[in-house]
């Protein structure tokens, strides 16, 4: 086990500039989701749940930005974001449908340091259509660690196609739990009480990453589960104005 980036206590989250991001890879997931690898100038690695702005630019100076979680583990050459397309969504819109391998994109990252586990305790993690995003980052840290048995994940999602990581995340272990079809031998539906609260007992921390509505959810649900409101680190977003 490496410990380059493990938790150090009262160590500061790193803070990165804007910078210049370089497209190496992008890959189109159905109609909504692609995944973007960037080579990224200057980069200061990032803790997981960490997220970085990306910042379009046109030739009339009119720029539009977006923040978006970072998928990748720090210890991965390029830079990973996993972008959904929202309607009416400027940046989301133009990553899915336009960007090409070779575009240069201005970025600023890492940012946050509230929202983010190196490892430091064990921790159970929910998260919702796109918000399982920094979770995956966790569990690549997770993994390379040998820290699996301190990620506790439940991944929540409408279908498995339109889940990002879908295949991923059971493959680590998480708890996927579909809305829309079964999975399985478990019905469609959100998950239960009696499904996570196996995943809060012994945890220290909680993360929960969706929508506005799923974080009330999701908090609701660890709560009546027994973790504590003041463990519980929420991310969560909408639509832009």
């Amino acid at each position: 086990m490496t410990t380059e980036d493990l938790a150090v206590p009262g160590e500061a989250a790193p803070v990165g500039r804007w910078t210049v991001g370089t497209l190496a890879e992008v890959e189109r997931l159905g109609d909504r989701l692609v995944r973007l690898r960037l080579a990224v100038e200057d980069r200061v690695d990032h803790w997981p749940g960490q997220h970085y702005v990306v910042r379009l630019r046109a030739e009339d100076g009119y720029t539009a930005s977006r923040s978006y979680s970072v998928a990748s583990d720090p210890a991965d050459p390029l830079l990973e974001l996993m972008v959904e397309s929202m309607p009416g969504g400027e940046v989301s819109a133009f990553l899915h449908d336009e960007a090409r391998a070779g575009d240069r994109f201005e970025l600023r990252g890492p940012i946050g340091g509230w929202f983010t586990w190196r490892g430091e305790e064990t921790a159970v993690c929910v998260g919702g259509g796109t918000g399982v995003v920094p979770l995956v980052s966790m569990l690549r840290h997770a993994r390379r660690h040998g820290l699996a048995d301190r990620l506790r994940v439940c991944a929540v999602g409408r279908t498995f196609a339109t889940l990002p990581y879908a295949q991923e995340l059971l493959d680590g272990g998480a708890f996927v739990a579909l809305t829309r079809e079964n999975l399985g031998p478990r019905v469609a539906a959100p998950p239960y009480l009696e499904e996570i609260a196996p995943l809060v007992e012994g945890a220290g921390r909680a993360y929960v990453c969706g929508s506005v509505g799923f974080a009330s959810y999701a908090v609701r649900l660890l709560q009546e589960a027994g973790m504590l409101t003041r463990a519980i680190r929420v991310e969560q977003f909408g639509a832009t104005g």
